[in-house]
């Protein structure tokens, strides 16, 4: 059974298409064991609460500096000892120790085709932003393995998702939720935790030959 911490620091949509995922069986093998929000007052705990989840905050502003924050949430990690590491709306930089540690471990979900609109200062409601006004068509969404870099990890999967005219940035968003993300995270933890994929190199690779309709 993979056990999962899920990182989450707002509302914890993503969460909760992984807790439905689970009571529907789309993804087997695999539990969340705790719930971690840089925020107090997130939803994503509430969620978490509701199928009795243990939730812990753990917040930068409540450290000292940095480097105090990354040993203490490094060592929450290592004391939960999760098989896999979500970051489902995760707006905190995972420290470099606990990416080592936890090394193809740890997956993030975008919501962008990476290498576009990734990096930083992109998260958020303001990746959607950006893509209206570079007038893109098509936009989408992407899991990947969290490595050093900023949104640079092997990428698992990706979804595509056009773009409409008068579309806000918060219709693009939903719509990006809706046709991509609450899809393709899912589909990545349950492939995770059935063992058919993994990464070689820089690259993601299946290991089963049969194709999953994301």
């Amino acid at each position: 059974m993979l056990k999962m911490v899920v990182c989450v620091s707002g509302g914890g949509t993503n969460l909760q298409a992984i807790l439905d995922s689970l009571g529907s069986g789309r993804i087997t093998n695999a539990e969340i064991i705790a719930v971690i929000s840089n925020n107090a007052g997130a939803k994503a705990l509430e969620r978490a609460a509701a199928h009795h989840i243990p939730g812990i905050v753990m917040s930068p502003k409540k450290y000292p500096d940095r480097e105090a924050f990354n040993e203490a949430f490094t060592a929450k990690m290592r004391e939960l000892g999760p098989d896999l590491i979500v970051l489902a709306g995760f707006l905190v930089r995972i420290p470099p120790r606990m990416v080592a540690e936890f090394s193809n471990r740890i997956v993030n979900i975008h919501p962008a085709l990476i290498p576009s609109f990734c990096g930083v200062g992109y998260y958020g409601l303001r990746v959607h932003e950006k893509v209206l006004e570079r007038g893109v068509k098509v936009t989408g969404a992407t899991v990947h393995f969290v490595n050093e870099g900023m949104d640079e990890g092997p990428i698992i999967e990706q979804k595509a998702v056009r773009v409409r005219e008068g579309d806000t940035p918060e219709t693009l968003q939903r719509r990006v939720m809706e046709q991509a993300e609450w899809i393709l995270l899912p589909a990545a933890i349950d492939d995770i935790a059935n063992g058919r994929i993994a990464v070689k190199g820089e690259r993601v690779v299946r290991l089963d030959t049969v194709c999953r309709d994301t």
